[in-house]
């Protein structure tokens, strides 16, 4: 930990870790709800080596918008040493940013998804229906990372052999509790793309890496560096983050089964089925990002000099009672809330309409098949907590 800086009041020094939230292993969203309760909205903590954390929804979402103040040039805490390259596209600000994010939000458009959609069901038929007649599965290696990681490999156009080894380098960086840890696996995946990278930017297809490596920045190719940044980020992107919902979503759903029952009975319902995804969404905010203060500046009284690194919780927006009335209960009918599950500003994830349309059918094509299941009698959910939130491992029954 490192001391408080002078400029830092006593009354807002905090002893808050992200990696380690007292309850935050049995559930880490009312471990949330508990610290925004006991704490300023804005406050100091010399954990992870030292920043402010914004827990209100009215606040996080301005400084998630707020470029100009608050610059995305590390996201990670602790912060990566400056003359570490920047991920790409996730680490720049406007409007360089803007120029390298468009090929990934191109390979995202609503006809992409929509061409894939037949495909993404059939291999979440294809396995549910190999579980179906086990009555048991761990859930999150046995499904939850099934689904994703064969759509992200259909975009990319890579094949599924390496998928385990990948898996393990992505939960090295998500879960990382040092630089040097998140680094190490960050630099070993990208030595594992550059070889894909390099066939790409000689003979490029029509797949999303096609278009990432070959993006040209005011007339000229993007250097090999960064052609190998951006794949890397965008693969530990596709690897993970639907996984981890899926998995907060089985578990809420085991756990719950009147809830259970009424998805079950409206499962043929589209628009309730979306309205569903959405408020589960809201309960399970998994992934947070720095921010690196660019100029001295009070926001709200909170003296703010350049350097300072901010952590705007984004799952905690969901989380905000002042915005979301009883915001651990799970209420399918809840008018629209205030929430941030991907994001929001200019760098909100571009792949959430895919994530939003994988967590429907999930719940579209294993609810009418495995419409009665709960935690296997004599285990318990295991949860990390880090910068993407994850239930590791979810054992489950049926009859």
């Amino acid at each position: 930990m490192m001391l408080k800086p002078n400029h830092v009041p006593d009354e807002l020094v905090v002893d808050f870790d992200f990696n380690n939230i007292e309850g935050g292993t049995d559930d880490i969203h009312a471990a949330y709800v508990r610290v925004m309760e006991a704490t300023p909205d804005i406050f100091w903590t010399p954990h992870n080596g030292g920043h402010w954390v914004v827990t209100r929804a009215d606040d996080v979402i301005p400084i998630l918008r707020d470029s100009d103040h608050f610059s995305n040039r590390h996201i990670t805490l602790p912060a990566m040493p400056d003359e570490q390259p920047r991920m790409i596209p996730t680490e720049l600000d406007p409007p360089v940013h803007g120029r390298y994010r468009q090929p990934l939000v191109e390979g995202m458009l609503p006809p992409v998804i929509n061409a894939m959609e037949a495909e993404i069901r059939a291999v979440a038929i294809e396995a549910i229906e190999r579980l179906q007649p086990r009555g048991e599965c761990e859930f999150i290696n046995d499904f939850a990372r099934v689904v994703p990681i064969h759509v992200y490999f259909r975009l990319v156009d890579m094949p599924l052999d390496d998928k385990s080894y990948l898996l393990s380098i992505a939960d090295k960086v998500n879960r990382g509790k040092t630089a040097e840890a998140r680094m190490s696996g960050f630099n070993e995946m990208g030595r594992y793309i550059a070889g894909w990278v390099h066939k790409r930017r000689q003979a490029p297809g029509t797949d999303l890496l096609s278009k990432v490596v070959t993006l040209e920045i005011d007339g000229q190719p993007i250097s090999d560096a960064e052609a190998v940044n951006y794949a890397t980020v965008i693969l530990f992107g596709g690897l993970e983050t639907v996984a981890t919902m899926m998995g907060f979503f089985a578990r809420y759903l085991a756990e719950n089964p009147g809830q259970r029952r009424r998805l079950v009975e409206r499962i043929g319902d589209e628009e309730f089925v979306k309205g569903a995804v959405e408020e589960l969404l809201r309960r399970h905010g998994i992934a947070i990002a720095a921010r690196k203060v660019t100029r001295d500046f009070a926001y709200k009284h909170i003296p703010f000099r350049a350097g300072d690194m901010v952590l705007p919780m984004g799952p905690f927006v969901g989380l905000d009672g002042r915005n979301n009335p009883d915001p651990l209960t799970i209420d399918f009918d809840r008018p629209r809330a205030t929430t941030t599950p991907f994001g929001a500003g200019r760098h909100a994830c571009p792949g959430s309409n895919l994530a939003r349309r994988e967590l429907q059918i999930f719940l579209e094509e294993w609810l009418p098949r495995i419409p009665d299941f709960r935690i296997k009698p004599g285990t318990k959910p295991e949860l990390q907590t880090s910068t993407v939130n994850a239930i590791t491992r979810l054992e489950l029954v049926w009859p």
